[in-house]
C-alpha cells in the first residue's frame, strides 16, 4: 500500500500559494490606486499605505487638482459684478383705443413699427405685455433688468422696458429702491439711458473693449420672472445675428438661460466686464430655450455716450435703398464674389443721388475699408456723424469708380410712396408671355395705376422660375440687364443678351408696393 503525502507540508508547494495571493492582492490594491489617480513611484513591499499619499509626487498631483477646481464656478465673478446689476420697474398708462368690436388693442408699441413687427415675431416684451379686455386708460406695470454704468447713477436698459413709461423705479442688488428718469432712448438699437435719483457712489460695471469670440463663457445677470439677482451661465454661441429688427442689427446669440424680465441686463465675461446687453430671445414657448440676443458692448457704448450728450442718436444718411448682393446677383453683374450692398434706389435728393450714385451701382467699400454687405454698409454710415465726408467705392456699370459724398442725418421717420395703386394691375390686359420665365407682361402706361415707366407683371405661372423668385401680379419690372424696359419685346431682348454674354441670370429692377428691389432670374441657354 503507497503512503500517502500531503503535498501541502512540502516548503515547494507552501510557498508559492503565499506568493500567489500576495500578487493576487498587489493587484487589487493597485488598481484601487490607479482609480484614485494616484501615481506610483518605486513602489516596494515595505511601503505602507499611508506612504501612498504623502509621497512628493502626491502631493504635486494634489495641488494641480485644486488649481484646474477654480474655473468650475463663477463665484468670484458674481460677487464682484453682481451689485451692479438692477432690477427696473415700470407703470405705463396703457394708451389702448377700441376697434369694431370693442377689443382693446393689444400692444404698447405702434402698429408697424420695428419693436411691434419684433416682438409679434419672439413674443411679447418683458413686463409690458398686452392684455386683452379691461378698461381703457388703466395702468400696467413692467419689469425688466439694467445696470449702471457710472458711480453717479447712470445706468443702461432696453428701450422697449421704459419706452412709454410714466414712473421708473429700480431695485438695488441690497434691494433698496429709487427713482429714476429716462435720459434718452434709441428704437433702432433698442437702447435707454436712465438715470437714478438718491445716491452717488452706486456700484458699476465696465463695457468691455474686446469683442467676444464664439466658446467664450457668458454670465447673464438680471430679473427674470421678477427674481432680481438672478445668475446664469452659458458660452457666447454666435455673433453678427440679424433677427428682422432692423438694419443695424448685430446681434450676439448666446445660450445662457435668459427669460421675461432678463432684458436690459448685462451679459458679462470673464473679466467682469460687460459684453452685451440682453434684449430678445428666440421662443417659441415664451420660456428659454437656449437662444437668446445681446447688444454688443461696442454699440452700447456708442449710443449711450450720445443719448447721454444730447438725449438722442444722431445717425449719418446717405439716402439709398440697398440690398445684400446674392450669388446670383454677384454671377449677373460679372462680379467674382458675393459682397458689397447694393443700390436698389437712391432716394431724391439724397447725398448719394446728388453725387450720382444710380440704381444697380454696387457699394464696395467705405474710406477704404471693404464692405462685407448691405448690413455692414448701413452700420458704417449709421456710426458715422452727419456732416462728415465720406468716399466710397462704387462698381458702376461694370467699372470701378470713387464717389466723394457728405453724409445727411438719417431721418426719424421715412416713408415709402407707393407709385402703384393697390389695384395690383386690375384693368390690365393678359399681356404678352416671356418665354421660360413662367410670367406674362404688359407695358405699364397701359394698365391703370402702374405708372409710366417699365411693364406690369400681369400673370405669375406658381410653378415658374419667376414665382420662385416671389414675383406677383401688379409688379412691375424697370430694367432687364440694366437697360430700361417698355415692352415685353424688350425683356425678351435683355434675356437674350445675357444668353449670349454667357450668363447663368439676368438681373431685373423690379417694384412692388413702392419699394424697388433687384432680382436675379435663371435664364436657360438656346
Amino acid at each position: 500500500m503507497t503512503d500517502r503525502i500531503d503535498l501541502t507540508n512540502l516548503p515547494s508547494y507552501r510557498q508559492p500559494r503565499r506568493s500567489l495571493f500576495s500578487a493576487r492582492r498587489i493587484a487589487l490594491m493597485a488598481s484601487v490606486v490607479a482609480g484614485l489617480g494616484i501615481a506610483v513611484h518605486g513602489f516596494s513591499p515595505s511601503t505602507s499605505p499611508a506612504d501612498l499619499f504623502s509621497t512628493p509626487a502626491n502631493a504635486q498631483v494634489n495641488n494641480e487638482v485644486k488649481k484646474v477646481e477654480r474655473p468650475i464656478g463663477f463665484a468670484d465673478i458674481v460677487e464682484r459684478v453682481k451689485p451692479s446689476v438692477i432690477s427696473v420697474k415700470v407703470n405705463i398708462k396703457e394708451k389702448t383705443a377700441s376697434n369694431d368690436d370693442g377689443d382693446d388693442a393689444q400692444s404698447p408699441f405702434q402698429p408697424g413699427s420695428p419693436m411691434e413687427r419684433f416682438f409679434r415675431r419672439f413674443g411679447g416684451p418683458d413686463g409690458i405685455p398686452g392684455l386683452k379686455g379691461g378698461g381703457r386708460g388703466r395702468v400696467v406695470q413692467g419689469q425688466g433688468s439694467g445696470f449702471f454704468i457710472s458711480a453717479d447713477g447712470f445706468a443702461v436698459t432696453n428701450n422697449h422696458v421704459v419706452d412709454g413709461a410714466d414712473k421708473v423705479e429700480v431695485t438695488t442688488d441690497d434691494g433698496k429702491t429709487y427713482s429714476a428718469k429716462v435720459i434718452g432712448s434709441d428704437q433702432r438699437t433698442d437702447l435707454a439711458l436712465i438715470k437714478v435719483e438718491g445716491g452717488s457712489n452706486f456700484p458699476f460695471a465696465k463695457l468691455a473693449d474686446a469683442k467676444p469670440r464664439i466658446g467664450d463663457w457668458v454670465l447673464a445677470v438680471g430679473n427674470p420672472f421678477g427674481l432680481g439677482g438672478t445668475v446664469t451661465a452659458g458660452i457666447v454661441s454666435a455673433s453678427g445675428r440679424d433677427i428682422g429688427n432692423g438694419p443695424y442689427d448685430d446681434f450676439i446669440q448666446i445660450d445662457a438661460p435668459v427669460n421675461k424680465g432678463n432684458s436690459g441686463g448685462p451679459a458679462f465675461d470673464t473679466n467682469g466686464e460687460v459684453m452685451g446687453v440682453n434684449t430678445a430671445i428666440y421662443s417659441p414657448s415664451g420660456g428659454s430655450v437656449g437662444i437668446a440676443f445681446s447688444i454688443p458692448a461696442a454699440t452700447v457704448k456708442s449710443v449711450v455716450a450720445q443719448l447721454k450728450d444730447k438725449g438722442s442718436v444722431s445717425r449719418g444718411w446717405i439716402g439709398v435703398q440697398i440690398q445684400p448682393v446674392t450669388s446670383d446677383i454677384a454671377d449677373s453683374l460679372g462680379m467674382k464674389k458675393a459682397e458689397g450692398a447694393l443700390v436698389a434706389e437712391p432716394q431724391k435728393e439724397g447725398p448719394a443721388a446728388k453725387a450720382g450714385i444710380e440704381s444697380g451701382d454696387v457699394i464696395t467699400s467705405v474710406n477704404g475699408e471693404s464692405v462685407k454687405d448691405a448690413r455692414e454698409l448701413a452700420r458704417t454710415i449709421g456710426g458715422m456723424p452727419p456732416g462728415a465726408s465720406v468716399k466710397l467705392n462704387v462698381l458702376h456699370k461694370g467699372q470701378d469708380k470713387v464717389v466723394n459724398l457728405t453724409l445727411g442725418q438719417l431721418p426719424n421717420t421715412v416713408e415709402a410712396k407707393a407709385d402703384i395703386d393697390n389695384d395690383n394691375g386690375k384693368g390690365a390686359s393678359k399681356g404678352t408671355d416671356v418665354p421660360k420665365l413662367g410670367m406674362t407682361v404688359a407695358p405699364a402706361n397701359s394698365v391703370a395705376g402702374a405708372g409710366k415707366d417699365g411693364v406690369v407683371v400681369t400673370e405669375v405661372d406658381p410653378k415658374s422660375a419667376a414665382a420662385e423668385r416671389g414675383f406677383k401680379e401688379g409688379d412691375v419690372i424697370l430694367e432687364v440687364g440694366g437697360k430700361s424696359v417698355s415692352t415685353a419685346g424688350d425683356v425678351r431682348d435683355a434675356i437674350t443678351a445675357a444668353r449670349t454674354d454667357n450668363k447663368n441670370s439676368v438681373l431685373m429692377r423690379v417694384k412692388s408696393g413702392g419699394q424697388s428691389r433687384f432680382v436675379a432670374v435663371p435664364i436657360a441657354k438656346g
